[in-house]
């Protein structure tokens, strides 16, 4: 199935969700450990006409859905098909319906608390030090290139942050960072937070896709918007 282009998934207009990273993110917030079993359960079944199911964890107060299609087709300028890991359309058919499950159960979303965190390390030979990374992250080499046409890192079991590699000619002296995905809606107040701290705002070239922050030590970290 076709990978889905971010003006395609902002048209689908998925009010309970946010799209960050590679997939489909949404937080639903629950008053006990029950309600969040049976609501778990009634997503399950919803999924399983197309045996396509979200990936989830349930915490005190909220229940955490992830939907990504393992087998979306990715063609690049050449028209070469690469199967990745993205939206498809049936990642947003199943949240729609998801979103009716939960108004049914009268539980809420809480799109603006939805975050993911990647890591990202600068290099010129991403191919040589990809296996490394693959097996000390996850001690599975299958975790390099898994769902992506690059050698970047993504853990199979859904441990571990994605790490995936940048150019070493924009390194400086740097060469790790973190970037956190964040929904559109609280971009700007997690920027102000982290500036009240005492951070500073290093690179907003890309914004509001990307801001770049540095600490009082400059290292440096990226609010990113889907």
């Amino acid at each position: 199935m076709d990978m889905l282009t971010g003006e395609e998934i902002a048209a689908a207009e998925l009010t309970d969700w946010r799209k960050l990273a590679q997939g489909l993110h949404a937080r639903y917030l629950v008053d006990d450990f029950g309600t969040g079993a049976r609501f778990v359960t009634a997503v399950g079944e919803a999924g399983s006409g197309a045996a396509h199911y979200p990936s989830v964890s349930v915490g005190a107060g909220h229940v955490d859905l992830k939907l990504v299609s393992a087998d979306a087709v990715y063609r690049d300028d050449d028209g070469t098909e690469y199967v990745v890991e993205w939206v498809t359309q049936q990642d947003v058919d199943l949240a729609r319906r998801i979103t009716d499950i939960a108004a049914d159960l009268s539980i809420e979303a809480d799109p603006a608390a939805v975050s993911v965190l990647e890591l990202g390390l600068d290099t010129g030979r991403s191919s040589a030090i990809a296996p490394v990374w693959a097996a000390l992250l996850t001690g599975d080499p299958r975790a390099q290139g898994h769902g992506s046409p690059s050698d970047e890192i993504r853990d199979p079991g859904g441990r571990m942050p994605n790490l995936w590699f940048g150019d070493a000619g924009e390194a400086g002296s740097q060469r790790f960072h973190v970037e956190v995905y964040v929904a559109a809606e609280v971009a700007a107040q997690r920027i102000a937070a982290a500036v009240a701290a005492g951070g500073t705002v290093v690179d907003d070239s890309g914004a509001p896709g990307l801001t770049v922050i540095a600490d009082q030590d400059g290292n440096t970290g990226v609010v990113c918007v889907a």
